[in-house]
Parts: structure tokens; C-alpha cells; sequence
């Protein structure tokens, strides 16, 4: 399977805030947040931030996204990496996160729901070990590391 990767566009914005909104339905305690708040937050995120994100591609298909940037001088994250559903299983995930990770020599953080056990597994097999549990908005996410 050959993939490659495009930059998103702005029609990439409701597509990539359903998965989000998939996401906080499926792993997040909603007694800890404002959802709201947290969506309104999602979407000003995707509006301001849209240009940095990466569509994935299969043979000529799309499927999905990520979002690998710098948020400061010592560190890269990798944010949304989200397989379409018919993809999963392929090992396009491992792919863009190897990918990613080879890309820079700066260690390579990342978010995942501690109840997104699937998720969880790839990235330890993966390399990243649990740094910290989250607690600025709720405690059910995991600060993922790989040096």
C-alpha cells in the first residue's frame, strides 16, 4: 500500500471536529468538563490550525489525518492522528507515527484517552512511554513521550 500525504484544506474542518467530537463521546468523562467549552475549543483550534494538518492517503485514497508540529523549541507533538474506520488495521498508523518520529531528532509527545486502550497499546509498542496524567481540563487523558 503505498501512501502519501497532502496538506488539508479548510472542507477538511467538519470531518476532522467529528472525529474529535467521536472521540470525547466515546473516552471522556463529561462530568469533568464543559463539553461545550471543550467543543467550541476543538473547533476554534481546526479553524485557526488548519493549514498545519496532513491528510493521509492510501492508493489514492484519503484516509485520514495528523497533526505534527513544534509546540515549542524542545519537543514535537503529534496531535489528531485519526485512520478512517475502512483503513484501521493496516498499519497506516504505525507508518505515520514512524514517519513522524524519524522526521525530527526532538523527542515526540502525544495526548491519548487512558480508556482508548487500542490507541494506548500502539503507541507503547511503538516506543512512548506514559510521562503524566492530565489534569488541567480532566484526568482521563495520558502525556505520551518517545525520546
Amino acid at each position: 500500500m503505498e501512501l502519501t500525504y497532502k496538506p488539508a484544506q479548510a472542507a477538511d474542518i467538519e470531518p476532522l471536529f467529528a472525529f474529535n467530537q467521536e472521540l470525547i463521546d466515546a473516552y471522556e468523562d463529561k462530568t469533568q468538563i464543559e463539553l461545550h467549552k471543550v467543543l467550541a475549543w476543538v473547533r476554534r483550534k481546526l479553524e485557526q490550525q488548519i493549514q498545519d494538518y496532513t491528510c493521509i492517503y492510501a492508493d489514492g485514497r484519503k484516509a485520514g489525518y495528523f497533526h505534527f508540529f513544534a509546540p515549542d523549541n524542545t519537543v514535537m507533538e503529534l496531535d489528531d492522528l485519526y485512520i478512517f474506520p475502512a483503513f484501521r488495521g493496516l498499519g497506516i498508523g504505525s507508518a505515520v507515527i514512524r514517519r513522524c518520529c524519524a522526521s525530527t531528532d526532538r523527542p515526540v509527545e502525544l495526548y491519548v484517552f487512558r480508556a482508548n486502550t487500542r490507541a494506548l497499546a500502539l503507541y507503547q509498542r511503538l516506543g512512548f512511554r506514559i510521562q503524566a496524567r492530565t489534569c488541567h481540563v480532566s484526568d482521563t487523558r495520558y502525556i505520551l513521550r518517545r525520546d
